[in-house]
């Protein structure tokens, strides 16, 4: 046989085993991870300046200096009808993965409210990332040094003489002055506010009597000394020791309970995703969020704010949603709040 004949039988032999392993290693080799392709929509069912709209705005902050994402995530505020524009509009991006949005407790208020057509179940929760507190704040030129001589003035005033600042009407703040009125046999004017920056504005101003405002939202006015914080709507005071003022850390502030108003209430800050996500694109985002929480950067907002650390994904999660909805349609009942 002709030498090159054999040669040229070799190369091609030897070319078909290749083809053969390269299709091989193609059907074997895992898929790529799943990760976004075009800018990440980060809704805020909230308005500007509050609570869950600057946790998303260090979030994304997070992201772009420590470049845990590839594309770009851009914050978009949909408040509309309590933040049902933002749920809604997650609602109908079926499917879509670059869609996220950070929820507070509107998440349950909301529909329960307004009876508009949303549900936590229409959405895919990703990941809890902490609770968060509420506290009672005065305008630090008022005579009311503790929260036990602030309800005294409110209950001899007589109903409807102090006013009380919050955000949302019929939310979570509303709810919460509800429960403070059933505790301590007072009544208060509820002024709804759109965020949670603009209520402290209004205390500051002198345009409300009180509010009840979450750490984040008013420690800027208190490092300040225009607020002062009575009391915490916790069980247990918040751990945090480091100083915010000259003269007080958040762990110097009694609980409500201690302070004779036996009331309690924390609000989730969490992230869903759209309906209909896959498996992998769920990872993605919990795994994303699992590196943003273990960065400095987060670690000092976390104590800046007074948050409860608390974090969870997955079947956890999802049962802890499910408990709380129940449990706000019970204070929604209590309050009256429930759509008709």
């Amino acid at each position: 046989m002709n030498p090159v004949g054999r040669t040229r039988s070799t190369r091609t032999a030897v070319m078909n085993l290749l083809a053969v392993a390269a299709a091989t290693l193609t059907l074997t080799a895992p898929a790529m991870a799943w990760e976004p392709t075009k800018p990440v929509e980060f809704i805020v069912p909230a308005g500007t300046g509050g609570g869950a709209d600057q946790m998303a705005r260090l979030i994304q902050g997070i992201i772009v200096k420590n470049k845990l994402m590839k594309e770009t995530m851009i914050v978009s505020n949909k408040a509309g009808g309590a933040g049902a524009e933002g749920f809604l509009g997650m609602k109908e991006a079926k499917g879509d993965p670059h869609k996220i949005v950070i929820t507070l407790s509107n998440l349950f208020t909301t529909p329960m409210a307004t009876g508009v057509p949303f549900n936590w179940k229409d959405l895919t929760p990703v990941s809890m990332l902490a609770l968060d507190q509420f506290v009672l704040w005065v305008n630090a030129e008022s005579p009311y040094k503790t929260a036990k001589e602030y309800i005294a003035a409110v209950k001899a005033a007589g109903p409807l003489k102090f006013k009380m600042g919050g955000t949302g009407s019929k939310q979570e703040d509303q709810i919460l002055t509800v429960g403070i009125e059933k505790a301590t046999g007072t009544k208060f004017i509820y002024i709804p506010y759109q965020g949670g920056g603009a209520v402290a504005v209004q205390l500051v101003g002198k345009h409300v009597d009180s509010t009840v405002n979450n750490p984040i939202e008013a420690v800027a006015q208190w490092r300040a000394g225009s607020l002062r914080p009575l009391c915490v709507f916790d069980d247990t005071r918040m751990p945090y020791k480091a100083k915010v003022t000259a003269t007080e850390s958040w762990n110097d502030i009694p609980t409500c309970s201690e302070a004779g108003i036996p009331t309690d209430y924390v609000m989730l800050r969490g992230i869903f995703m759209a309906p209909g996500v896959t498996a992998d694109q769920l990872a993605y985002y919990v795994d994303l969020l699992k590196k943003v929480r273990e960065t400095p950067d987060w670690k000092e907002f976390m104590e800046k704010g007074a948050f409860n650390t608390t974090s969870m994904s997955g079947a956890e999660y999802r049962n802890w949603v499910e408990k709380n909805e129940a449990l706000h349609r019970t204070l929604m009942t209590e309050a009256g709040f429930l759509a008709k």
